[in-house]
């Protein structure tokens, strides 16, 4: 799972705003500490999408340092990022990849854009069309 750490500061006006320091564009705030890491979330997603529209690399998650939090990215979203990063690594660009899929361009736009909710058999479908497998793991809840 993709966790990233935050740090959690309060603001002059009582709210808890959110850094992330593996991903300096990801800024946010919350009226309370739970509601703060749930816009973390959005936050990340938010610049990690800037990321894959510039064909930036996708930063990996460093260890928490004393006193931060970890958010937890969703699993749809860890999906399409290592799809992303698989992509890059192989140098294959989007119109490549619509070619191996026999779709169009824009239906490759929507598997790598992290706000849209794709379908899994579409994933595993390129993935596939790029030598690799998708795969799950469950594990304990922290």
């Amino acid at each position: 799972m993709m966790r990233y750490p935050v740090k959690l500061s309060k603001d002059t006006n009582d709210t808890i705003l959110v850094d992330v320091p593996d991903i300096p564009e990801a800024h946010t705030f919350g009226e309370d500490e739970s509601e703060a890491l749930m816009q973390a979330v959005d936050a990340i997603e938010s610049a990690l999408s800037m990321y894959v529209d510039d064909r930036r690399e996708i930063p990996a998650p460093s260890g928490p340092k004393r006193g931060m939090k970890l958010v937890t990215l969703p699993a749809l979203t860890e999906a399409k990022l290592a799809l992303y990063s698989a992509m890059r690594a192989q140098k294959i660009g989007k119109a490549e990849l619509a070619r191996r899929l026999n779709c169009h361009l824009p239906q490759v736009d929507r598997l790598l854009d992290l706000l849209h909710s794709s379908r899994l058999e579409q994933l595993e479908a390129a993935f596939r069309a790029i030598g690799k497998r998708l795969t799950i793991a469950v594990e304990e809840a922290a």
